[in-house]
């Protein structure tokens, strides 16, 4: 079955964080954990294990995430306010992937600040600044290491592909929906877990109603993800990681 945080069940999470290189936001939790809820002492999840974490970053204005990157493939979808991702302007909606090893940044928030979702399908123990030295040693020290990022901003057209599937199953698509129309999405057998983020109206599914903000994991080895548009229509979209090599 798949994974579904609603945004309201989801806002009791909300908490302030502080990362390593001194950046403050807000975050909220939706799928799995983070090192911010974790309690002290708890050990990481199997690195290679399909884990999916998701959550929320409100990033303070005028603040900037160094550049860095993290253990973990993962796609960053901006929902609120503006900001620069390395060489990339990005507003809402922006779908960011980077794969795993893979720096960027920084990410410079504007004077509004910026709100993005960061979803994972592995757990990652946190990011890896390269303003330190052991960093950027550990990362070139990665064996056949592949730099790996697209961006995409998405346009007003209704469904779309917005990364067009690449052989190992990478890929994103947006679904425009009427209400009460049928939602149906590719075969998540064709990557490693696909990720649905609620951008606006409702979707129901299994007699449950999931408001903009709401996300959903499906694993690979389930069914094609289904719902039903709400009564004020549905805009979804999906993201799909890819396979390991």
């Amino acid at each position: 079955m798949p994974l579904i945080a609603s945004a309201e069940q989801a806002g009791v999470n909300r908490r302030r964080g502080q990362a390593a290189d001194g950046v403050t936001f807000w975050h909220t939790l939706y799928l799995g954990t983070s090192r911010y809820n974790m309690p002290p002492g708890t050990p990481d999840p199997d690195a290679s294990a399909l884990f999916p974490m998701a959550f929320l970053v409100e990033q303070d204005p005028g603040s900037v995430a160094h550049a860095h990157y993290h253990k973990a493939d993962q796609f960053q979808v901006v929902v609120d306010g503006r900001a620069r991702f390395g060489t990339h302007d990005v507003a809402p909606v922006t779908v960011h992937f980077a794969g795993a090893y893979t720096a960027y940044g920084p990410i410079c928030a504007s004077e509004a600040g910026v709100h993005y979702f960061t979803l994972r399908n592995g757990f990652d123990p946190g990011a890896r600044f390269m303003a330190m030295a052991e960093n950027r040693i550990a990362l070139r020290a990665i064996p056949q290491r592949r730099h790996r990022e697209t961006v995409a901003l998405l346009d007003d057209a209704g469904t779309a592909v917005v990364l067009p599937q690449e052989p190992d199953g990478l890929g994103a698509w947006r679904y425009r929906l009427k209400a009460g129309e049928p939602l149906r999405g590719p075969s998540p057998a064709t990557g490693r877990g696909q990720y649905w983020l609620v951008l606006g109206g409702s979707l129901r599914r299994q007699g449950e109603v999931y408001p903009a903000g709401s996300c959903a994991f499906a694993f690979p080895d389930e069914p094609a993800f289904e719902g039903i548009a709400g009564p004020d229509g549905l805009g979804v979209l999906a993201m799909q990681f890819p396979r390991r090599s």
